[in-house]
């Protein structure tokens, strides 16, 4: 690689689904592109103006929930563009591709522009957030855009994401379980951890928790850390789609029993995850070496 190239300034993007909180966005200098809410027949930007709470207000007013739509090839270009013409190069890490099509359309756009390095995070919310987090570290480190690029695929399966759900009933209403499954779960008290497959983004039930949800979240917390022997100590995010202060006081609680984490940082879920969620999620997201 030339000397020119290798003083390309690095531009890092990403989906706004990686729901960074504001220190580490500005921390890694992170642009975000929002993707689409459509509720009522109106066009929203996720977290620009829209929030998951006034998507659950529709839905118990209203019995809606808003769809979500991925960003176009032409709406990508439209990002990166300045970018490019103005000689840097760009990362930009995507949503799982299991979940949105953003990431094809993304690499359609790259291919157009050039000096675009997509990478597929094969995850979500904090679980991108974490990739994106590894690229702004190499970034700092020095490292070219391409070498940054392949690596950040080369260790997307050290990111590990899981949640508990509270309830089922935004699952069932926006199609994802059936009616008879989430009124059982519900009558049961049944609250299912979401495993996010790691190499694609995709979800699936794990262990079904049972009892009221600050039990069931100290249970959680000590069965996903203890699956791992080798846990990056550096950072752990608590992501939850709007749950009280004493939950998230009594999952971190839990968490620094475990483990001394160097950061952890407690994030708030944007409106595509948290529609599908419905209140009262939370996850832990971390890395292993």
């Amino acid at each position: 690689m030339s000397e020119q190239q290798t003083k390309r300034q690095i531009i890092l993007s990403a989906d706004s689904t990686c729901d960074l909180d504001e220190d580490l966005k500005n921390r890694y200098h992170v642009n975000y592109f929002p993707l689409h809410i459509n509720l009522n027949g109106k066009d929203y930007l996720d977290n620009v103006n829209i929030t998951p709470e006034q998507v659950y207000q529709e839905y118990y007013d209203n019995k809606v929930l808003p769809k979500t739509s991925a960003i176009n090839v032409e709406e990508y270009m439209d990002h990166f563009r300045p970018w490019v013409e103005q000689g840097c190069e760009v990362i930009h890490i995507n949503l799982g591709h299991a979940l949105s099509s953003s990431y094809q359309n993304c690499c359609l756009a790259a291919k157009e522009l050039g000096h675009v390095h997509v990478v597929d995070s094969g995850n979500l919310s904090t679980g991108t957030g974490l990739t994106v987090v590894a690229a702004g570290k190499m970034i700092a480190a020095g490292m070219d855009a391409e070498d940054i690029a392949e690596e950040l695929r080369r260790t997307t399966t050290r990111r590990h994401a899981s949640f508990v759900l509270d309830t089922l009933t935004f699952l069932h209403a926006g199609g994802r379980c059936s009616a008879v499954a989430a009124l059982g779960a519900n009558m049961l008290k049944l609250k299912p951890c979401i495993q996010v497959d790691n190499h694609d983004g995709s979800m699936s039930v794990g262990k079904k928790y049972r009892g009221s949800l600050d039990k069931v979240l100290v249970k959680y917390v000590r069965d996903e850390l203890s699956k791992h022997t080798d846990i990056d100590p550096e950072l752990l995010f608590i992501t939850h789609s709007g749950i009280p202060q004493e939950y998230i006081d009594l999952v971190k609680k839990t968490v620094e029993e475990m483990m001394d984490f160097k950061e952890i940082h407690i994030t708030k879920a944007s409106c595509t995850i948290s529609c599908h969620c419905g209140p009262n999620t939370l996850g832990i997201l971390f890395e292993t070496k």
